[in-house]
């Protein structure tokens, strides 16, 4: 079991930070275009996400959306069960902690911060389903 990568959004579709683990395939356009297509997406998923089946695709994708609009989300292999709870420990005691709280990380904008960053690998990395053998 593995994580391949996480996003984290605003809610008007920015992209406040994206880290990658053990992405084997890229897809082959500017990390911006892929954000604004991973946001379009969930904007369109949200309405019929009961019809999807996770059986059709090889990689599973986590979602957790804050009552502010903070979106998060991770994709894993199929292996991963549900991770609620990881989603929101990243936005709560990572995101929240060293972002919003932190008056030097102007909110809205991309995540400047390298506590941030580091402390976040960190905690994906000591996940129990983080393989560092894959990919």
């Amino acid at each position: 079991m593995t994580v391949h990568n996480l996003y984290l959004f605003d809610r008007n579709g920015v992209c406040l930070h994206y880290s990658e683990w053990h992405r084997k395939k890229q897809a082959g356009i500017p990390k911006e275009e892929e954000f604004k297509l991973m946001y379009g997406m969930l904007f369109s998923i949200r309405s019929f996400v009961s019809k999807m089946s996770p059986l059709d695709i090889r990689y599973k994708l986590h979602y957790y959306e804050t009552p502010t609009g903070i979106k998060v989300v991770m994709n894993t292999d199929l292996g991963v069960g549900p991770i609620r709870d990881v989603l929101h420990h990243i936005y709560s005691a990572l995101y929240v902690e060293l972002v919003v709280k932190n008056p030097l990380c102007p909110l809205g904008q991309t995540v400047q911060s390298e506590l941030f960053r580091s402390r976040l690998d960190s905690y994906v990395r000591s996940l129990p389903f983080f393989s560092a053998r894959a990919g």
